[in-house]
């Protein structure tokens, strides 16, 4: 297996050398877990409709690296409800977690939640998502900005490949009360923006998708092409899941692998539009690294330790720095999903079956 993937890796960038945590506990500098208590971590995932990496890789990741720290832990899911969001975490701090980690559905429930935690001196950590105006001590995931520029390059790439003149480019973008969204959005904003102001491309229908419903983001993208009356050249979708809801009305039209469509994510079902030619580029979050770093977190506020990431994200909701670590994401097209199963993430068995089997010998998938 492929090893150093992503040039940046956070698992063993936070500094070694702990110190115990001071100050009341309901101040935010806090880290929990105190002494006299048994160390406990609380995970919180948000679906598993949105991606099928929360179930099928975050889960397992954090699972793994709990179980080799030996401390105790309990991961639960929201299933995208937001009063069983709330519930869980009301469910784990009674039940006596000494650090909290969530993957919010909404800033507003996340910041509840962390609230909640913090004024019973529960440490908390801000997974993938950060919650604007919350509480949490540590935030770790991707450079989300970074993803989105990734996409905004990978659509313009693969419409000059096709030879593309003036094309119409649609948005399918992430939910609104997602904060990674909007930050994936002015990623590819950045690289797509000076395109529709120069005349080079046509901005086309631009929605978000609420709460990155997929059989949503069919209806709305079938509405998009209706409107356009067919003429859509391009669609920037924000993961794999709203990429392949694009390419499921695509099809029905006739025009699945004519129009570039973008994703996120590496999923196996993305990863397999890739190599059918129907989707243009993923976005590879190497979720284990993320997933990692941030039990190397948890385990150690569960236990009143804090580490410095060494970095800081803005919340400009909270107005406050937070301690992050952020990770590099990358491009894969046709030619590079090979690297995708070789550095773990997904297995050639679960990609390659039945009528893959030759698209993966011909990518080179091994």
């Amino acid at each position: 297996m492929r090893k150093g993937f992503l040039t940046f890796a956070a698992v063993g960038l936070l500094a070694t050398g702990s110190m115990a945590a001071c100050g009341d506990n309901g101040g935010s500098d806090q880290a929990g877990g105190s002494n006299d208590k048994k160390p406990k971590i609380g995970v919180i995932l948000p679906d598993s409709k949105s991606s099928a990496r929360w179930e099928g890789a975050d889960r397992k990741y954090l699972e793994e690296a709990f179980k080799a720290a030996g401390v105790d832990y309990t991961i639960q899911n929201a299933q995208g409800d937001k009063s069983a969001f709330s519930t869980i975490a009301d469910g784990m701090l009674t039940s006596g977690v000494t650090a909290l980690m969530i993957v919010n559905l909404d800033s507003g429930t996340g910041k509840a939640v962390l609230e909640k935690a913090k004024s019973q001196g529960v440490a908390t950590i801000d997974y993938d998502r950060l919650t604007l105006g919350g509480s949490a001590q540590y935030y770790v995931s991707f450079d989300n900005e970074a993803v989105g520029k990734l996409q905004g390059e990978g659509l313009s790439k693969c419409l000059t490949d096709k030879g593309a003149q003036k094309p119409v480019v649609a948005y399918l973008n992430g939910s609104a009360t997602d904060n990674n969204a909007t930050l994936f959005k002015n990623g590819y904003d950045s690289v797509l923006k000076p395109k529709f102001d120069s005349g080079d491309y046509v901005k086309g229908p631009d929605q978000a998708v609420p709460d990155w419903d997929n059989a949503q983001a069919g209806v709305i993208f079938e509405q998009m092409l209706t409107q356009q009356k067919g003429k859509i050249n391009g669609v920037l979708a924000a993961n794999d899941g709203l990429g392949n809801a694009a390419i499921s009305v695509l099809k029905k039209n006739q025009l699945n692998g004519k129009v570039p469509v973008t994703g996120q994510d590496a999923t196996v079902q993305g990863l397999q539009n890739i190599l059918a030619g129907d989707q243009c580029m993923t976005v590879y979050k190497a979720v284990k690294k993320e997933a990692d770093a941030a039990a190397e977190l948890a385990i150690a506020l569960a236990k009143g330790e804090k580490k410095d990431t060494g970095q800081t994200v803005k919340d400009p909701e909270g107005n406050r720095d937070v301690p992050s670590v952020l990770l590099e994401p990358k491009a894969i097209y046709k030619d590079s999903v090979k690297d995708v199963v070789a550095d773990g993430y997904v297995t050639k068995d679960e990609l390659c079956g039945g009528a893959f089997a030759k698209l993966c010998a011909d990518a080179g998938v091994s």
